[in-house]
C-alpha cells in the first residue's frame, strides 16, 4: 500500500487498553492507526484484524479495511515501557452520527447468515483467541456451540472473576446437560459475529451503517445481542433483522444467558458495580433449569 509520505498526525482518542490516532498522508489518503503499549501484537491487534477481515469478507456492512499490524520497537533507555508494544493501521472511516436502524438490522442479519469463509466452517470459535474489551477471549475451534460457551465464555469469566458467590450461583447452570435445556428444539450454525457490539462500536458512513472494534468469534447468531442492554436498538431494528432471521422459541432465556458473559466481563473489567447484575442474571437462569 503506497499512500505517500505522512504529512500529520491526530490524537483521536484512546481507552485504558489502546490509544488512536489519524494519519494524514501526501495521498489524501487518511489512515486509522491504533497503539497499544507493553501489549504483544498477536495478543492486541491480531484478533482485531482478523475479525475485521472476516466481517468484511461476508461482504454485508461496512467495516474497515486492515492493511497491516505489528510490534512497536521498544523505546531508548526502556524504562516502564521497555516492553516495546503493538500497533494496527486501517482505513479511517469518517464516522458521522446514528445511522438507520432497519438498514443496520437488514446488514447484521445478512453478516448472520453469510457462509464462514474459512476450512473450519463447521466448528465455533476463531482463527486466534483476541480481547473483548481488555479482558483476554479465548476462541478454540470447538464443535458444539454449547460446550464452547460453557468452558470458553462463561466458565472463562467466572475464573478471571475468582468470586466465591458468582461461582455458587453457577454451578448449577454449568453441570452436563443443564445449558443444553436452553437449546432444545433449535440447532446452532457458526456466524461470523462482531462479538461487542454496542452503540459505541456502530455509526454512519457516507450514510450507511458501520461497525468497527470487534471481539469476532463464529458463534450462535443470538450471542451477538449479549450487549444490546447498551446498543440503542430500536424496534425498526429487531423488525428488519427478525424479518431476514426469524425469532426462535427460547431467545429470551438465551437473551439473559449471552448478556450474562458481558456482565461478567463487565465485573471483571470495571468492578463491583456489575456484581448485582450478574448475581440476578444467574439466578433468573437456573431457575429456568428443567
Amino acid at each position: 500500500m503506497d499512500v505517500g509520505k505522512i504529512t500529520g498526525t491526530k490524537f483521536a482518542g484512546g481507552s485504558s487498553w489502546s490509544s488512536a490516532y489519524i494519519y494524514n498522508t501526501s495521498s489524501g489518503r487518511q489512515l486509522f492507526v491504533k497503539t497499544a503499549m507493553g501489549r504483544d501484537p498477536e495478543a492486541m491487534f491480531r484478533g482485531e484484524a482478523e475479525g475485521l477481515r472476516a466481517m468484511h469478507a461476508t461482504q454485508t456492512i461496512r467495516v474497515p479495511e486492515v492493511f497491516h499490524y505489528g510490534a512497536l520497537p521498544s523505546p531508548p533507555g526502556g524504562g516502564a515501557l521497555r516492553g516495546g508494544g503493538s500497533f494496527i493501521v486501517m482505513e479511517y472511516l469518517d464516522l458521522r452520527g446514528r445511522c438507520d436502524q432497519a438498514e443496520l438490522g437488514r446488514q447484521l442479519a445478512r453478516m448472520h447468515l453469510a457462509e464462514p469463509q474459512h476450512e473450519r466452517s463447521s466448528q465455533f470459535g476463531f482463527v486466534c483467541d483476541n480481547t473483548i474489551g481488555g479482558t483476554p477471549q479465548p476462541n478454540p475451534w470447538t464443535d458444539d456451540w454449547v460446550d464452547f460457551f460453557r468452558e470458553h465464555r462463561l466458565r472463562h469469566q467466572l475464573k478471571l472473576a475468582g468470586n466465591h458467590r458468582l461461582n455458587q450461583l453457577a454451578e448449577p447452570l454449568l453441570k452436563p446437560g443443564a445449558l443444553e435445556s436452553f437449546f432444545e428444539g433449535i440447532t446452532v450454525r457458526p456466524s461470523v459475529l462482531h462479538g461487542d457490539l454496542w452503540s459505541g462500536n456502530i455509526a454512519a458512513v457516507e450514510g450507511q451503517p458501520a461497525i468497527f472494534d470487534p471481539a469476532t468469534y463464529y458463534g450462535h447468531h443470538e450471542a451477538e445481542w449479549g450487549m444490546s442492554w447498551c446498543a440503542g436498538f430500536g424496534g425498526a431494528f429487531w423488525a428488519a433483522y427478525h424479518e431476514l432471521v426469524p425469532r426462535e422459541p427460547g431467545f429470551e432465556a438465551r437473551s439473559d444467558l449471552y448478556e450474562l458473559y458481558h456482565k461478567l466481563n463487565h465485573y471483571n473489567l470495571f468492578g463491583s458495580g456489575y456484581l448485582g447484575d450478574c448475581e440476578r442474571l444467574l439466578s433468573r437462569l437456573v431457575k429456568r433449569l428443567k
